[in-house]
């Protein structure tokens, strides 16, 4: 009984003053495999942790060893299939120690929430949109501007940000006007979901979001209109990314 006794003391101690923290990369495509920062998190002030093994939706994480009151980082390779929001709530550490004779388990009471964004399929519709922006005269420009960096003014184009308009020169001519920077020498380009003809819905999706990607990576201004949201082009990480939070979270009609 003491063996017994030593053997469920040290091992229920083990587990104890245990916190486990999740940290996601700010982009997470389906279909592809990224890396998840799981962090073990030891609360004890005396004891050590020994032996210890992190269960995450049945991948694993092991820690060896963990000094009292000190925490310890590893990367779990994840792959989600789909699109959407996902939950973790069913986390588990367990441990062989002190004996390897019993798997003591205890569950983390804790749930993370994360979006996973649409697969990117390659397509057509990127050369579709540049053919027909150059169809337009538009020009290019290697050099990313500010706010202050005016090239010209030009007419007014829908999907044109507010922010660029030009207000003195379209009270000057009554016609709207448009600031063109240094940033915005690619005329915008403006997505509407429903005209993209693309039966299949998450095809149709994936094709999109590989298409806003490829834009905005190359200084595009891009824009977008799905059901009643409307997304006025730009070129900003935050811009791309409430995007493709839109394409995740689309259910359809």
């Amino acid at each position: 009984m003491s063996f017994m006794g030593i053997s469920g003391f040290f091992g229920k101690n083990n587990l104890s003053g245990i916190d486990i923290e999740i940290n996601f990369p700010p982009e997470i495509y389906a279909k592809g495999e990224f890396p998840l920062k799981i962090t073990l998190i030891n609360k004890k002030r005396i004891l050590p942790v020994f032996l210890l093994k992190v269960n995450i939706n049945g991948k694993e994480a092991f820690f060896p060893f963990l000094d009292p009151k000190s925490s310890e980082t590893r990367y779990l390779q994840v792959f989600f299939p789909k699109r959407g929001r996902y939950v973790i709530k069913d986390v588990y550490i367990y441990s062989v120690f002190p004996f390897n004779f019993f798997t003591r388990y205890r569950s983390i009471n804790k749930t993370f929430e994360f979006i996973v964004f649409p697969a990117l399929k390659e397509c057509s519709l990127i050369s579709l949109y540049e053919k027909n922006r150059r169809l337009k005269g538009d020009r290019s420009s290697d050099n990313v501007g500010y706010d202050t960096d005016i090239v010209s003014i030009r007419e007014y184009v829908y999907g044109d940000p507010l922010k660029y308009i030009n207000w003195k020169a379209t009270a000057k001519t009554g016609k709207l006007k448009t600031k063109e920077l240094s940033s915005l020498m690619y005329r915008p380009i403006f997505i509407d979901f429903n005209e993209i003809l693309i039966r299949d819905t998450e095809e149709k999706i994936s094709s999109i979001a590989y298409t806003i990607v490829k834009l905005i990576k190359s200084n595009m201004p891009v824009g977008m209109r799905i059901k009643d949201r409307v997304f006025l082009p730009d070129v900003s990480q935050t811009h791309r990314v409430n995007i493709l939070k839109e394409l995740a979270l689309y259910e359809g009609n």
